[in-house]
C-alpha cells in the first residue's frame, strides 16, 4: 500500500486520476501470463552467500476496474543459489474463491474468512510460507509457488490474519491481530508460538471498525494503532473501498504488556494521523519508541492517494502517562523495512520506497541516503545478512525495479555497505512484474 506520489510511475506521467482505482497502464497493469524461466541473466555477480527464495506479493486482477487493493494477488519469486540465479515463477494464490468466487461477507454480516485475495504479504514461520490479506484467513504456498489451501492454525483461528505479522526474533513468537467485524469485537489480538502453534486469542475493546493495517512489536510490548479511518456504509454500498477518515473518531496508540497478554491496554491520544506501515518500535529506560510512515489524512472524499506520508516517531513515556511525536524527515516514503533480526530491538537503518529510488534513513538522527534509480521504479527492498554477519551494514538490500525504458523488471542487489553505490548485481527477468506490495527472503 503506497502513495502513487511516492513511485516515478509512468501512471502519473499519462495523467491518470489518483483516485485509488485499479490502473490499468504502465506498470499498475497486470501480467497475463504464469511463467517459469531458468538460469536467468545477471548483470554483475550474486554473492555466493545468498541461498534462498525472494519472494514478493501484490495484486493482479484477472478483470479490469476495482480498487487497486482488491486485484487478485499474484507472488512473483526469484531462486537464488551458487551465485546463480536458478529460477523466476509467478502465479497467483488460488484461494477457495479465486477458484469459485464468493463475496466476504454473509447476508447476516458475518464474514466468509476463506474468500481471499490474498495479495498482500508473503512471511515464513515455523516451516510454513503464508499469503496474507487482511480481511481473511491465510492461505499457505510452497516456497515454488503453488498453493497448498486455507491455514487457520488447526481450526484454532477463527478470524482474519493481519498482513503484517511480527515475529520476534528472540522467542522465534509470531504476534498478529484481525479485524473486520462488523460486530464486536472488530479487532482481537493473537500470538502463535515458535512451533506455529496459536497460544492466545485476546479481543480488543475499539469504539468501530477501523482499518487497523498494521501495529508494533518491542521485547516488552505490543502497540495498537487505533486511527480514524472506519468503516462506512455509504462508501461500502458504492462498490469501491468501504472505509473513510473520521474527524469525530479520533486517534490513540494502545500499549499492552506482552508478559501479560489478557492485561489493561493503556491508550495515548494522538493527533489525528493515518499509519500504513510501521518501520521498528523498542522499549527505553521509560517507555517506548515507535517509528512510522505517517499520513496526516487520507480517504476523506475517496479512497485515493493525495498526500505523502513521511517518517514520524512517537515516544510513550509509561511512568509518565504522556506521548511526544515528531517528524523525523519530509521526504515522502513509503514501505519502510529493516533488518528482521532488529524486530523490536532499537534498529539503526530502516530502507523505504522514495521517489526515484530506496532511501536508507538512520533512525537515530533522522539523516538520509538515497540510492537513486532515475525512471527506475522500485518495490519494497529487504535486508538480507550476509552469513555470519551480525551488523546492520553486513548484508545485501534486495527488491524488484521496473524499467519503463524496456517495459521489464530486474531484482536488484546492493550491498549494503555502499548502499548510494552501483548494484552488485541485477538479475533480468523474464517478463514485467507489477507494481505490488510486500515481500521477503526465505532462507535456505
Amino acid at each position: 500500500m503506497t502513495d502513487t506520489a511516492n513511485l516515478p510511475t509512468d501512471t502519473t506521467d499519462a495523467g491518470l486520476p489518483n483516485d485509488g482505482h485499479i490502473f490499468e497502464v504502465g506498470n499498475y497493469a497486470p501480467v497475463a501470463d504464469e511463467l517459469t524461466e531458468f538460469d536467468l541473466a545477471v548483470e554483475g555477480a550474486i554473492p555466493a552467500d545468498l541461498d534462498g527464495w525472494y519472494l514478493r506479493n501484490g495484486p493482479n486482477p484477472r478483470t479490469a476496474g476495482g480498487h487497486w487493493f482488491t486485484g487478485d494477488g499474484m507472488i512473483h519469486g526469484v531462486r537464488v543459489e551458487g551465485g546463480a540465479a536458478k529460477w523466476y515463477r509467478n502465479r497467483w494464490v488460488r484461494t477457495d474463491s479465486f477458484i469459485e468466487p464468493f463475496p466476504l461477507y454473509n447476508e447476516d454480516g458475518t464474514r466468509n474468512l476463506r474468500a481471499s485475495v490474498a495479495n498482500t504479504h508473503i512471511v515464513n514461520h515455523a516451516g510454513k510460507t503464508l499469503a496474507l490479506v487482511e480481511s481473511s484467513l491465510p492461505y499457505e504456498v510452497t516456497n515454488d509457488l503453488d498453493t497448498i489451501g486455507c491455514y487457520d492454525f488447526g481450526g484454532k483461528l477463527v478470524d482474519s490474519m493481519t498482513a503484517h505479522p511480527k515475529i520476534c526474533p528472540t522467542t522465534g513468537e509470531m504476534h498478529f491481530f484481525g479485524y473486520g467485524n462488523l460486530f464486536e469485537p472488530h479487532v482481537t489480538y493473537h500470538r502463535a508460538d515458535a512451533n506455529g502453534d496459536l497460544v492466545i486469542n485476546r479481543p480488543l475493546e475499539v469504539k468501530a471498525l477501523t482499518m487497523m493495517h498494521d501495529f508494533a512489536m518491542t521485547a516488552e510490548h505490543i502497540v495498537f494503532m487505533d486511527l480514524p479511518i472506519v468503516f462506512n456504509a455509504e462508501a461500502a454500498a458504492s462498490g469501491g473501498m468501504p472505509f473513510r477518515w473520521d474527524d469525530d473518531y479520533g486517534a490513540r496508540l494502545g500499549v499492552m504488556r506482552r508478559d501479560d497478554p489478557f492485561g489493561d491496554v493503556r491508550w495515548f491520544e494522538i493527533d489525528p494521523c493515518y499509519v500504513f506501515h510501521v518501520a521498528n518500535a523498542h522499549d527505553t529506560a521509560s517507555g517506548l519508541v515507535v517509528q512510522a510512515v505517517r499520513y496526516p489524512e487520507l480517504w476523506r472524499e475517496n479512497g485515493g492517494f493525495d498526500a505523502d506520508g513521511v517518517l514520524w516517531t512517537w515516544t510513550i513515556d509509561l511512568a509518565r502517562g504522556t506521548v511526544s511525536e515528531s517528524q523525523l524527515d519530509d521526504r515522502g516514503v513509503e514501505f519502510p523495512r529493516i533488518d528482521d533480526r532488529l524486530a523490536g530491538l532499537p534498529a539503526r537503518y530502516s530502507v523505504s520506497v522514495g521517489r526515484n529510488g530506496w532511501i536508507r534513513h538512520d533512525l537515530t538522527d533522522g539523516s538520509a541516503v538515497a540510492h537513486d534509480l532515475g525512471r527506475g521504479g522500485p518495490g519494497e527492498a529487504v535486508f538480507v545478512p550476509a552469513a555470519g554477519a551480525p551488523s546492520e551494514s553486513s548484508g545485501y538490500y534486495l527488491g524488484y525495479v521496473y524499467d519503463p525504458a524496456r517495459d521489464g523488471s530486474d531484482l536488484v542487489i546492493l550491498d549494503a555497505s555502499d548502499f548510494a553505490g552501483d548494484p552488485i548485481a541485477r538479475i533480468a527477468l523474464p517478463q514485467r512484474v507489477p507494481y505490488g506490495f510486500h515481500g521477503n527472503w526465505i532462507s535456505a
